[in-house]
């Protein structure tokens, strides 16, 4: 099994910490790896304070960090802004590659949990048949349709997703296509969701930015 703990947290913090802080992932119990504004990631250890930001305690898939004199429980996908920041901020999240250059999302999807890959070639969405089934979609209530693949032409449904949660970015009514039978292997990312996000690309890094 691939472990990708790249994408996750977006918080904006008040003046006298960073305006906009992502955790990218952790080491074991350890540390934490922070981006802020944007900028390279750095590995903040347990117990250290860096840009006004402690790191209290970090588990698998979340950490305790104190902001503003509070503790903040941060778990992947959730966001937080401080009261400081400006209510006309739109969500974000801050993705990461992996040393082939892909980049990876981890999503709330109806409610439960999918890794995404950012495929730009994709028109939609597209999920795995075993994912839409775990996710309990019904699928084949969609518009059927076929698609050329490597492996030639395949069976899709065309159905729509309820909710799609990324770091900051919450959009409902994605169009998506399930993949009738083998030939994906990943979930990917594509257009229908990406067409609603701004993406800034800086080296091994890219930003989303929710547009509506």
């Amino acid at each position: 099994m691939r472990h990708f703990i790249w994408l996750s947290l977006l918080l904006a913090c008040g003046s006298a910490a960073a305006a906009d802080v992502a955790l990218i992932g952790v080491i074991g119990r350890s540390a934490a790896v922070l981006a802020v504004d944007g900028g390279d990631p750095k590995t903040v250890k347990l117990g250290q304070t860096w840009r006004g930001i402690m790191v209290l305690e970090v588990e698998h898939d979340r950490v305790t960090v104190e902001v503003e004199g509070k503790k903040r429980v941060l778990e992947r996908g959730q966001h937080y802004r401080s009261a400081a920041g400006s209510a006309s901020d739109r969500g974000k999240a801050l993705l990461a590659a992996d040393s082939s250059g892909h980049f990876f999302a981890d999503a709330i999807v109806n409610g439960l949990p999918v890794r995404f890959i950012v495929d730009t070639g994709a028109t939609f969405i597209a999920l795995p048949q075993r994912e839409a089934e775990r996710l309990g979609i019904n699928y084949r209530a969609g518009r059927a349709s076929h698609t050329r693949t490597a492996n030639g032409v395949v069976e899709v449904y065309v159905v729509k997703l309820d909710s799609v949660r990324i770091g900051g970015i919450d959009l409902h009514n994605v169009d998506a296509t399930v993949h009738a039978g083998p030939g994906l292997d990943q979930a990917l990312l594509g257009m229908s969701f990406l067409n609603r996000v701004q993406m800034q690309r800086d080296g091994g890094t890219m930003t989303l930015i929710q547009r509506f």
